[in-house]
């Protein structure tokens, strides 16, 4: 027999077929007659068939989705006992029950945990751990397996879905065929009904049948998910009301076969063939002795009225006062009624409450699940006798509930629900209590609930001490959900007077930026700090305002006075004498400002370091600490790629994806790790593992929202690197897709710059006259701004090959000045670059120096790709002066580095320079650390303790061109320049060992 995992799977439901009035329910496991719905459970029985024979077969990606939908009342419940009836018959088939509740729409992941607890209370502590995987702290908590870890302030829901995705995904395999049956899903809570929406895509990958059912009455706000589902759905049922002979033969099985014609005919008539009606009717009829005449028939009208409205009188009527109460007890708690819950908070004892739940039962109100709890026999009544309730006694009872829940050992996540029902009366033990809940939702990534609690507290209200720290806590708690409401309730935080603690002030400030500024509103973002800072009294808080205010000036598009704000950081740095975390931020704004303007390269990775401890990133300032953003830390991996540490760079941006992951933050916080991956392999020229990154961080982008910046950056270097790999006409098509060009971004920046991005992009199509167009305006403004990195936004050497067919002398001119540019910055990468596109403007031996230059330089970076440019084009420029045999070795090298990095276009290129010269390529080799031949290591270590390639060739007896090639080699695989070499490789840095430490000898130029 099939394991049952249940959460309230129920007992037979009167609907479609009923067994006779006044006989017990039938179980679950019991076959019962369902009138008119033949096909629905053969199309049931068929999709067990598939699933159980296919996994049989060996088969695993052979999941299905079915739906049955009908009105209140028309026998979905029925349909779902018969395929848990169904399911359960089959060995092996484990079967997953949950139902949506009307009063637990609020309550966060409750059909989850009716669905999943159960099966996983079957797991061993081995199997958990392998069907959770990294991801327990952050779904267990989330489904109610274990509290909250405290570790991450706020859970990114999207990270709890991806969460519960992996489980599944482990989970299925290993206990299946697995069928899940969900009711009531028009009730279920967002969390569960957003995750299930979202899985229904996934199942067909997975042994699993999801079976939903629902009504057409779900909420607004989850319309959009109910389309999804029906979207995804194998097989749809809507269930049609009974026709005039399924409604006698009820009838007759009701009241007997004596029942005449006319009077069957008009119960069908006044229930319209709904089941339910019909039963609650029949109900009706035989309380009131009826006989079923056609004489009686014009009395039905008026007992069906009364059966459908079950008023107060009708209850009370019916069950007595003491067991009403139960009644209304039992309906508030929802689903899953434990029977001492209801009895406390109906003030019953043990023996009162056993005979109330005995009277229940008898009028066929209440029944049990298979796990012991109580439930009612079908919705309808549970919202008929909670509607019965006067308001007072209403409010009176959740207030009770939510105080037994509590003093029985609940959370607050299960109370908050009937704290949210009760009236403000301005009670601050109350304020607290929701307070706390909210605090609860959060952390299990429930945000829009903590949002209910928090308004709800603030309808209390609290006093007007706490007011302002209330309406904090509110927008912090739609940060990631609702944009929007975090301005409007910070805003008014920060303006009321009692107000926030200085601290706090601080904290909401900065919430405050951080939000509009990731709405794009950097302008307000950095004016909001700089407005706070002036109010702020001087000490960390006051440093903390200045730092994130210069932070988001240095993620702005533009700016009035970049130089005028580049001086006055320079002269803030410039007092800092501590190591404390707001003086290391402020040293990562100047490091990120240096490296901007192009300024030495030393002095800027020297800032950059001295925010580390010991070369990782101090826990203040990590990834996921939300007291400063993931902005900063990116700042500073940001520094390291445009300044040829790479490996490090790619060492820090690793971190922030897996912390990312283990923090839960599965949305725009990963795209941007995925962003920042694909750049950093990008610039190291792993053009392959760049794309799939890029990739992958755009599709999360495309699920937060159209047109945000973190679309914008990736869609940027994903452009560029389909421009490296040689498909320039797939590159365009990106941009065209993502809207990628003028007028860009209005306020962020985009990284790197967009504009020498687009005109990048124009030039590769043939526009010359837009791109140069282009290049000038961008040129222009980030000249005013004082910003001349020539790898971040390399316009000059772009504005000199755009203008190179029509202004030759103009052209050769700005590509000198961009050599210039890129010695002043000093980056092996960035002067090697602006070499190699200064000699395509030239000929003849003119290009053949340049481009020796360059490859000398590119040698000591880590831009695979740049330095396999470099060396197809010197190859083709000796093949054009006539030297065939330095051409080849140059163009087999570059042929073979573009293999490696991926670029199909430059090898293609290498390919044909290669056959003009009757030659073929050769072998691949590997990229890595790990690649490094033991020749290169000892170049290596020679390299790391300063000895200089003259002296290197002289110490190991070699040509000093072949050194440059080991020394090209090993810097590229370890992904670093000179200054992070020995770190990247392992080895210890130090004076060579002949005591000439600092020799100049060797450096890049060109050989006499």
């Amino acid at each position: 027999m099939a394991e049952q995992q249940h959460g309230p799977a129920g007992e037979a439901a009167p609907e479609g077929g009923v067994p006779p009035i006044g006989t017990a329910a039938s179980g679950a496991a019991e076959p019962q007659t369902l009138h008119e719905r033949e096909a629905e459970l053969r199309s049931a029985e068929h999709a067990l068939d598939r699933l159980c024979r296919r996994f049989a077969a060996g088969g695993t990606e052979i999941g299905e989705l079915l739906v049955f939908s009908a009105p209140a009342g028309g026998g979905k419940t029925s349909i779902l006992d018969q395929v848990r009836r169904l399911a359960g018959l089959r060995e092996d088939c484990t079967v997953l029950s949950g139902r949506g509740g009307e009063r637990q729409t609020t309550e966060p992941f409750h059909v989850l945990r009716q669905l999943l607890l159960p099966v996983l209370g079957t797991l061993d502590k081995d199997e958990l751990a392998e069907v959770f995987g990294a991801w327990y702290g952050i779904v267990g908590p989330a489904i109610g397996l274990v509290p909250p870890s405290g570790e991450v302030e706020r859970l990114d829901p999207q990270g709890v879905q991806d969460g519960l995705d992996y489980l599944l995904s482990q989970l299925a395999p290993r206990r299946a065929p697995l069928v899940m049956v969900v009711d009531d899903l028009h009730w279920a809570d967002q969390e569960s009904l957003g995750w299930l929406a979202s899985f229904a895509a996934r199942t067909r990958h997975l042994p699993v049948l999801l079976v939903f059912a629902y009504r057409d009455e779900f909420q607004e706000e989850a319309q959009a998910l109910q389309q999804q589902i029906q979207e995804q759905a194998t097989r749809s049922h809507e269930l049609r009301p009974l026709n005039p002979a399924s409604v006698a033969r009820l009838v007759r099985a009701a009241l007997g076969e004596e029942a005449e014609d006319a009077f069957c005919r008009q119960v069908w008539a006044v229930t319209a063939g709904n089941p339910y009606d019909t039963t609650a009717l029949l109900r009706e009829v035989r309380d009131q002795c009826l006989d079923p005449i056609e004489a009686n028939s014009p009395q039905l009208r008026d007992l069906a009225a009364a059966a459908k409205g079950m008023t107060l009188q009708h209850w009370l009527a019916k069950l007595g006062p003491s067991t009403l109460r139960f009644a209304w007890a039992a309906a508030l708690l929802g689903t899953e009624i434990k029977q001492s819950f209801a009895a406390s908070i109906s003030a019953q004892g043990a023996a009162e409450a056993d005979e109330s739940v005995r009277q229940l039962r008898k009028h066929r109100i209440l029944t049990s699940t298979p796990n012991g709890r109580l439930e009612f026999v079908h919705p309808l009544i549970a919202t008929s006798i909670y509607q019965s309730m006067p308001a007072g006694t209403r409010t009176g009872m959740h207030g009770m509930a939510a105080t037994i829940i509590e003093n029985n050992g609940g959370s607050l996540l299960e109370a908050s629900r009937h704290l949210l029902e009760t009236h403000p009366e301005g009670d601050d033990r109350m304020v607290r209590k929701l307070r706390a809940a909210a605090a609860e939702h959060l952390a299990i990534g429930a945000p829009e609930a903590a949002q209910r609690c928090l308004a709800r507290a603030l309808d209390e209200p609290p006093d007007d001490d706490d007011r302002a720290e209330v309406l904090y806590e509110a927008g912090c708690a739609a940060l990631l959900t609702d944009p929007k409401t975090t301005v409007n309730q910070l805003k008014l935080a920060l303006s009321l007077n009692p107000g926030l603690s200085p601290g706090l002030r601080v904290d909401a400030t900065f919430r405050l930026s951080e939000v509009l500024a990731h709405a794009g509103e950097l302008v307000e973002a950095a004016e909001v700090c700089r407005r706070e800072a002036e109010n702020t009294e001087p000490g960390p808080g006051r440093l903390r305002l200045q730092a994130l205010h210069y932070m988001w000036v240095a993620w702005r598009r533009d700016e009035e006075d970049g130089p005028g704000r580049s001086r006055r950081l320079k002269e803030l740095t410039t007092t800092l004498t501590g190591s404390t975390v707001p003086e290391r931020v402020i040293r990562v704004m100047r490091a990120w400002d240096l490296t901007l303007r192009g300024r030495p390269v030393a002095e800027a990775i020297d800032l950059a370091d001295k925010a580390l401890e010991n070369g990782r990133l101090p826990k203040e300032i990590g990834w996921t600490n939300t007291t400063w953003g993931f902005e900063l830390p990116a700042l500073i991996g940001l520094t390291y790629t445009y300044t040829d540490q790479l490996a490090r760079a790619e060492k820090l941006f690793s971190d922030a994806v897996l912390g990312f992951e283990m923090a839960g933050w599965s949305g725009a916080h990963k795209g941007f790790g995925y962003f920042l991956m694909g750049l950093t392999r990008f610039r190291r020229g792993f053009l392959m593992e760049a794309e799939d990154y890029l990739r992958q961080g755009l599709r999360i982008s495309e699920r937060i929202a159209p047109d945000i910046p973190l679309q914008w950056d990736i869609v940027g270097v994903l452009a560029d690197t389909l421009l490296a790999r040689g498909r320039v006409d797939e590159a365009w098509e990106l941009a065209q897709k993502y809207r990628f060009g003028p007028p860009y971004h209005p306020t962020a920046m985009v990284l790197p710059d967009a504009p020498t991005l687009y005109g990048k992009l124009l030039l590769a199509i043939g526009e010359h006259a837009a791109a140069a167009e282009v290049f000038e305006e961008v040129g222009e403004q980030l000249t005013r701004r004082g910003w001349r990195n020539t790898i971040w936004a390399p316009w000059v050497g772009h504005l000199a090959q755009a203008l190179f067919p029509t202004e030759p002398d103009r052209a050769r001119k700005l590509a000198a000045e961009a050599v210039v540019l890129a010695r002043d910055f000093g980056s092996a990468s960035a002067i090697g670059t602006a070499l190699r596109m200064q000699a395509e403007l030239w000929d003849g031996q003119r290009a053949v120096d340049l481009l020796e230059q360059a490859v000398r330089w590119l040698s000591q970076s880590p831009a695979g790709f740049e330095l396999a440019c470099a060396l197809v084009d010197l190859g083709a420029a000796l093949r054009r002066v006539g030297q065939l045999t330095d051409a080849a070795e140059y163009l087999y090298q570059g042929m073979e580095l573009a293999q490696t990095c991926g670029a199909d276009g430059l090898v293609d290129r290498a390919r044909t320079e290669l056959a003009t010269s009757v030659l073929r390529p050769n072998r691949l080799r590997t990229l890595s650390k790990e690649g490094l031949s033991e020749p290169e290591w000892d170049v290596a270590r020679l390299a790391v303790r300063g000895v200089p390639p003259q002296r290197i060739a002289e110490r190991l007896d070699l040509p000093l061109s072949l050194v440059h090639r080991r020394l090209a080699a090993v810097h590229r695989k370890a992904g670093s320049g000179p200054e992070g070499l020995a770190a990247a490789l392992g080895l210890t840095a130090g004076p060579e060992p002949d005591g000439e430490p600092g020799s100049t000898e060797g450096r890049p130029g060109k050989e006499d």
